[in-house]
């Protein structure tokens, strides 16, 4: 058994990301955000995308719109829609679970 809180700390202004489980059409990730103050842009071209934040607080820009997210707030991003983490305060610990569009017969 994996403890999501028991990872390697990355540099200040950058992420890890870890996959925890990878099935047919869903990937889950632990990412950790350690201070970010350098806007990262993001884009899943054929995944949808839900994340919840374990630990910390983090400001995610989606459609020109700024979330405020802290400890236990989720969001949905849907594919192809490009968001935005403009910052984190200190080290922010997400739950990422991304799901694969299934392809038509």
């Amino acid at each position: 058994m994996a403890n999501l809180f028991d990872f390697e700390l990355p540099l200040v202004d950058d992420e890890n990301f870890t996959t925890l489980l990878s099935k047919k059409n869903v990937v889950i990730k632990r990412i950790v955000s350690n201070t970010l103050k350098t806007p990262q842009e993001f884009l899943q071209k054929d995944k949808d995308e839900w994340v919840v934040v374990l630990k910390g607080c983090a400001k995610l820009q989606i459609d020109g719109i700024v979330h405020k997210l802290k400890a236990g707030d989720s969001i949905f991003i849907p594919a192809n829609t490009k968001h935005t983490l403009l910052k984190t305060k200190k080290v922010v610990v997400w739950l990422g679970v991304y799901i694969k569009k299934e392809e038509s017969a």
